[in-house]
């Protein structure tokens, strides 16, 4: 699967990318991640990538050309499943759209800076628009971070354990039951019993009823 990120300040995705998971998962050929720096397709003295918008607001807007550019270029050598702008009011990011996305072949993440982008990007190239959260950052790229994070667990062979992904809170609309480790006792607190055991399915049922007390207690939003 392939990512081709846009953005303006490449050095905020330096890190995520090239750490854990998602670092193997790149060196086993599972996934291709390709950062574009929009000052490449700048083309003025000062590779200026944003300007101050009409009407007098205040702040700065990505200007059109370099996206067109870039975006055109990359759909000229391959064919995209969703060209996706990260933005404040766009859809709210869910597992269920990670687990969408990690089907798909070629995707592109278009991250905003100060204000955003020109609206005739989001009008005319963009057709999937996604938050994080309702709240504003100073840019796109660590949202992209997020989505790709998500996304990229989720593609077989990225996590040695795939079955363990079966049980992550929100798959199947419910939060994971509780983990313990090694001690089985530290500092007088013992590790449930059931989970000492070795029997199947009395675990099976103890975090089944943990998922569900955990979810009802905390997002029971998800269980209605």
């Amino acid at each position: 699967m392939r990512f081709d990120i846009l953005c303006g300040v490449p050095a905020l995705l330096k890190g995520p990318f090239n750490e854990s998971i998602l670092k193997r998962a790149q060196q086993k050929n599972l996934v291709k991640i390709i950062i574009h720096d929009l000052h490449d397709y700048a083309y003025d003295k000062h590779r200026k990538i944003d300007d101050v918008p009409f009407g007098g607001e205040a702040g700065m807007v990505l200007k059109p050309e370099p996206i067109f550019e870039c975006i055109e270029t990359l759909k000229r050598e391959r064919t995209y499943d969703e060209i996706i702008y990260l933005s404040a009011d766009g859809e709210r990011f869910q597992q269920s759209l990670a687990t969408e996305f990690s089907l798909k072949q070629n995707l592109i993440f278009l991250c905003g800076h100060y204000k955003g982008v020109d609206e005739r990007v989001r009008e005319q190239l963009i057709t999937k628009e996604i938050s994080i959260g309702d709240y504003v950052l100073t840019g796109g790229e660590l949202a992209a971070a997020v989505v790709i994070d998500a996304t990229v667990r989720l593609i077989p062979g990225v996590v040695s354990n795939a079955e363990s992904l079966l049980n992550d809170s929100f798959q199947n609309m419910m939060l994971d039951a509780p983990s313990y480790t090694r001690p089985a006792e530290f500092r007088s607190m013992k590790v449930p019993e059931v989970l000492l055991s070795g029997d199947p399915q009395k675990i099976a049922v103890w975090r089944d009823e943990k998922r569900l007390e955990k979810t009802k207690q905390r997002r029971n939003d998800l269980i209605n």
